[in-house]
């Protein structure tokens, strides 16, 4: 059953609305969009819910905003900050995507609406100075004043507003209606201005045409109001065309451009936008004597998409999939182009793995459906298999020609209307792509054509992408089966360890941690950081945490500087820092060395926590005769020892002593019994959410309990 909004929903709606109207009025800004925050956090997606000023179809591919995505509103909400396009210049200079798929001018403000999540957009004309003025930005601000109020309003009465399915588009404000005689004075200007006149609405549909106008585009002026001219007229349908159009509603700037009847006319359109429209003046210009033959009736299909519109999407959509690096990836962004921009209801990717279908991932598709799908045989008689078995396209315009295909089709509720399409990359295929509409449809060949580019675009990223997960696996596979699988348990001390790796990149780090009893009341803890990132740094780990094991047992000092003659001998191009730190748990005591190392951090009972001034000596694998100074201090019961690498305190723009200071304040605030995992697992999150991490992170806690028992004669 529909979920239709209460009254009181209604209205926070309806104010957000016009909060969102009026601060693109009080701006003078041309557009205005609202954002809102999915309504699980954990999917760092922005939905478009309200927007004034532009068309649907503007909006869609807009829809969903990924909070990683380099797009103004994101930065804008992510760093909770005012991002500022001046130009068009600017944009396409700082954000290369938008001017790619927008190359026209217009300035623009995004702004967070903080702490809600959310995010304001605003646009104005081309026209417009490089910087914004004093009332400006006090409408700006007021704006994310009122529409924050109303979001935190709503949330504190216990009906927090979440993003509907499709934006709702705005009207704007309407400008003064006329008297009768006034409007009756106004067509008679209309009709003695030479040429023909029309008006279109944002959306680029004819609202009002002269019949001088009808005629020189040889169309009845029944068949022109109410259409959009690119497809009401075949000889407009270029993508030229379309895009004066897109640039004339998007800069608010007048336009003109020349383009040929069939019959060799030359029409010229004037265009000129406000904030309600485009009004447009058409005059002839002289004959062609060459022009080509007019096309033969039928050789275009009205009903087909027009090309510019094709182009809109798949520009977008090959901008976007640059950047992605996992097949998931590849799947979201796919999805969040597709779906919205096409009119599509649903999406999935599907390829073939031991001659079985394998769900990539999918959009819009129940979980049980695609969870039947999966694991289908590739030999069964089903339109995905056909498409796996042969990469030929198949498109149903309804469920009757799908059922006459292949009668066993499973057909989830609401899907009305497929197309599977082929995944073809580097002339091989790699999977399916289905798009599934909730009305019956018919496919044109244009569309078709449009659908099938479209599928190129997503096989070659999925491809590229699927190749790359293989690889990240396998070095990630490397790294981590070098690192111990257990700590062992040593009687009187708690220890937790974490490792984790960077959030993007295929390279792996040389990270690692190590824990080695040696006999009932010693024990040796080491960690270090290979320089690089790459599978050598990873196998040189490996090398590092061999050579510090075999020396384990000796002083820190002569530890290190065995290790590090190992690794000058093996020249192996790369240098690492390592700490490494001998405990008596008998008497109460360590003793520590360090090869540049990040200092360790020492909580004594109470809570008080200090960063340990250490000597730092050379890197590892510099200089083979290295000496290294150690350091012996009280450990009692109770004490806490923080060894980690510089990865959880080390962020761009971060002076890293203050970053320090604030892992010694968290491991100072935590209660005396705090379980250890849990401290490790909070001193990650900490890391993350503090500032954006490029490098793996490798922790390891150390805490003193109570006296330890004497050591067991018979042990060997």
């Amino acid at each position: 059953m529909r979920n239709v909004p209460g009254r009181d929903e209604r209205a926070d709606r309806r104010a957000l609305s016009e909060a969102l109207v009026a601060a693109c009025a009080d701006a003078g800004a041309s557009i205005g969009m609202l954002y809102l925050p999915a309504p699980d956090p954990a999917r760092r997606v922005l939905h478009l819910t309200l927007a004034s000023g532009l068309s649907r179809e503007f909006a869609a591919p807009w829809s969903r905003v990924g909070l990683d995505d380099p797009i103004p509103v994101a930065d804008a909400v992510r760093d909770g900050r005012l991002v500022w396009l001046g130009g068009q210049e600017d944009t396409a200079r700082r954000y290369p995507r938008l001017g790619l798929v927008l190359p026209y001018d217009f300035a623009l403000a995004a702004a967070p609406l903080p702490p809600t999540g959310a995010g304001l957009l605003l646009l104005w004309p081309g026209s417009h100075e490089p910087d914004l003025d004093e009332r400006e930005r006090k409408a700006l601000e007021s704006a994310r004043g009122h529409l924050t109020h109303v979001l935190l309003r709503a949330a504190d009465e216990g009906r927090p507003l979440r993003p509907a399915p499709r934006p709702v588009i705005l009207r704007p404000l309407p400008p003064p209606t006329p008297g009768p005689a006034e409007a009756a004075a106004a067509m008679a200007f209309v009709r003695r201005l030479p040429g023909g006149n029309c008006a279109l609405d944002l959306n680029g549909t004819i609202t009002f045409i002269t019949q001088e106008a009808a005629d020189l585009l040889g169309a009845p002026v029944s068949r022109l109001r109410g259409a959009l001219p690119w497809e009401a007229l075949p000889w407009m349908d270029t993508p030229a065309v379309e895009n004066h159009y897109r640039a004339a509603a998007m800069s608010r700037l007048p336009r003109s451009f020349t383009t040929p009847r069939p019959t060799g006319q030359q029409v010229r359109f004037d265009l000129y936008p406000d904030n309600t429209g485009i009004s447009v003046r058409i005059t002839t210009g002289s004959d062609q004597p060459d022009a080509p033959a007019p096309a033969p009736p039928g050789s275009a299909d009205p009903s087909a998409p027009s090309r510019a519109t094709a182009l809109y999407p798949l520009m977008l959509l090959a901008a976007t999939l640059t950047e992605a690096a996992h097949a998931q990836d590849v799947v979201e962004k796919a999805a969040d182009q597709i779906v919205p921009s096409l009119g599509a209801h649903a999406m999935a990717l599907l390829a073939e793995q031991d001659g079985r279908v394998r769900v990539v991932g999918h959009r819009g598709y129940s979980a049980q459906h695609m969870a039947d799908l999966d694991g289908t045989p590739v030999s069964a008689d089903t339109a995905s298999t056909h498409i796996l078995r042969t990469a030929t396209p198949l498109f149903f315009g309804g469920i009757d020609e799908l059922l006459a295909a292949h009668p066993d089709a499973a057909i989830e509720d609401g899907m009305a209307a497929w197309a599977f399409l082929p995944l073809i990359a580097s002339n091989r295929p790699v999977g399916c792509l289905v798009l599934a509409y909730t009305h019956p449809r018919t496919f044109a060949p244009g569309e078709r054509a449009v659908l099938t580019s479209i599928a190129g675009l997503i096989a070659q990223a999925l491809d590229r992408a699927r190749l790359y997960d293989a690889t990240h696996q396998l070095a990630r596979s490397l790294q981590t089966g070098l690192l111990p699988h257990t700590l062992p348990a040593v009687p009187g001390l708690e220890v937790a360890a974490r490792y984790l790796p960077a959030a993007h990149g295929l390279d792996v780090g040389g990270d690692f941690y190590d824990l080695i009893r040696i006999d009932d009341t010693t024990v040796a803890a080491a960690i270090g950081d290979v320089q690089g990132h790459n599978v050598n740094a990873a196998a040189l780990m490996g090398q590092v945490r061999t050579a510090v094991h075999a020396g384990a047992g000796a002083p820190p000092e002569e530890v290190l500087a065995r290790t590090n003659r190992l690794l000058t001998d093996l020249e192996p191009g790369l240098f690492t820092s390592c700490l490494y730190v001998h405990i008596d748990l008998a008497g109460h005591t360590a003793r520590l060395a360090s090869a540049g190392h990040p200092p360790p951090l020492l909580r004594h009972p109470g809570g008080r926590t200090e960063m340990l001034d250490l000597p730092s000596g050379l890197l590892l694998g510099i200089v083979p005769k290295t000496s290294y100074a150690a350091v012996e201090i009280p450990l009692a019961p109770g004490a806490l020892l923080a060894l980690y690498t510089d990865g959880l305190v080390e962020a761009p723009g971060r002076d890293i002593e203050e970053a320090i200071g604030a892992v010694a304040a968290r491991i100072g605030d935590a209660p005396e019994d705090h379980p250890l995992g849990d401290l490790a697992d909070e001193l990650i999150e900490h890391a993350h959410r503090d500032a954006p991490r490029t490098d793996d992170i490798a922790l390891l806690l150390l805490r003193i309990q109570g006296p330890v028992p004497p050591a067991d004669p018979h042990r060997s």
